[in-house]
């Protein structure tokens, strides 16, 4: 499964990718989008990312499986077909309507030996809130990181994407 992920990892790498910085020792990328509803909806949709969550990103293939218990030292975590499961970070920060700071290595990182820190901060505008997307990774990966950085930024950007267009969807 690993391979496989890495794989499409990097076949999905845009031409031009929004990474702020990348060495083979760590990466930061960021984006930062507008969304049109008040801070604590985007919070709570943040909480429910097996709604959102694009499941060809995920262990499992489904993305039902996935969920956040958004306190300090709760899980984003995702079940597994065989009872087993995948813990993808760790809640560090829960302020809801504001901020919710995740530790771990996403993905195919989870192989190596880095940690990163997965931000999302809420700021309200007019017109709705100012959501800043940022993941910042540092450690050792074998094949050094700056060759995943482009990945991952297209990865998380469409997680961006899809949470937006979840929140702004029309009501049945």
């Amino acid at each position: 499964m690993r391979l496989i992920f890495l794989g499409a990892l990097l076949l999905a790498a845009p031409a031009v990718a929004e990474v702020k910085s990348a060495t083979d020792a760590g990466f930061e990328v960021a984006r930062t989008e507008t969304i049109a509803a008040d801070p604590a909806a985007i919070y709570a949709a943040l909480r429910t990312p097996n709604k959102w969550w694009n499941a060809e990103h995920t262990w499992s293939g489904d993305a039902a499986n996935l969920w956040i218990d958004a306190q300090a030292g709760g899980c984003f975590c995702e079940k597994m077909p065989d009872k087993g499961s995948i813990q993808h970070a760790r809640i560090v920060a829960a302020l809801p309507g504001k901020q919710l700071r995740l530790t771990g290595a996403l993905g195919p990182l989870q192989a190596e030996a880095v940690t990163g820190t997965f931000t999302w901060d809420l700021k309200p505008v007019d017109g709705g809130t100012e959501v800043t997307q940022s993941y910042v990774v540092g450690g050792y990966v074998r094949t050094g990181a700056s060759a995943l950085a482009p990945a991952v930024d297209q990865v998380l950007g469409e997680q961006l994407t899809r949470l937006k267009a979840f929140i702004e969807a029309p009501a049945d």
